[in-house]
């Protein structure tokens, strides 16, 4: 249960840093700002609730379940019952968000709305690596790998595994150009 603590703690940091604009890991930003910010985005409520699901799976038969269908009718957004969410994810638009089966999804991974993350032909679900930025309406099916704070361009269609620090987009995606910080 502390574990569980814990990451709600750095969720609801992590958000809040991203809300002011600040980057990287300075200090620790308000108690009094942190809790505001986070109970104002619906993002944080869905990353709060997958929390307390991690807790329960395994331990108490039926909370992982109930607490998905929770999810789903308050925020319009689906998550597997086995998908794993690092650290400050951050969910800008709940509506519309699928993340199916085991894919793992790295920390401050931030999905803009109407995502699908999933398989293609049940061959395996995607890893999201830390930092990367899902646009509108993108999709990753498949056994890919997204690499590390790439951006996926909205209604992009990634089938295949992206480089760190790549920006991707169209259908099928493909590499556009890198980072220019990279």
């Amino acid at each position: 249960m502390a574990n569980v603590l814990s990451k709600v703690i750095s969720d609801a940091v992590e958000l809040t840093r991203a809300a002011q604009g600040q980057t990287g890991r300075g200090g620790a930003p308000d108690t009094k700002e942190v809790l505001k910010i986070a109970a104002s985005q619906d993002g944080y409520r869905v990353l709060f609730l997958n929390r307390l699901r991690e807790a329960a799976r395994g331990r108490v038969p039926g909370v992982n379940h109930t607490l998905r269908m929770v999810q789903t009718a308050l925020f319009g957004i689906e998550i597997g019952k086995d998908v794993t969410l690092g650290e400050g994810v951050n969910f800008t638009h709940t509506l519309g968000i699928v993340i199916g089966g085991d894919a793992k999804i790295g920390a401050r991974v931030k999905f803009m709305g109407n995502n699908t993350v999933g398989t293609a032909k049940d061959n395996g679900y995607p890893i999201i690596e830390d930092d990367v930025v899902v646009g509108c309406g993108a999709r990753i099916l498949g056994p890919v790998r997204v690499g590390a704070r790439s951006v996926i361009g909205a209604n992009a269609v990634v089938l295949s595994d992206v480089p760190p620090d790549t920006v991707v987009s169209g259908i099928p995606a493909r590499p556009h150009k890198k980072k220019p910080d990279a």
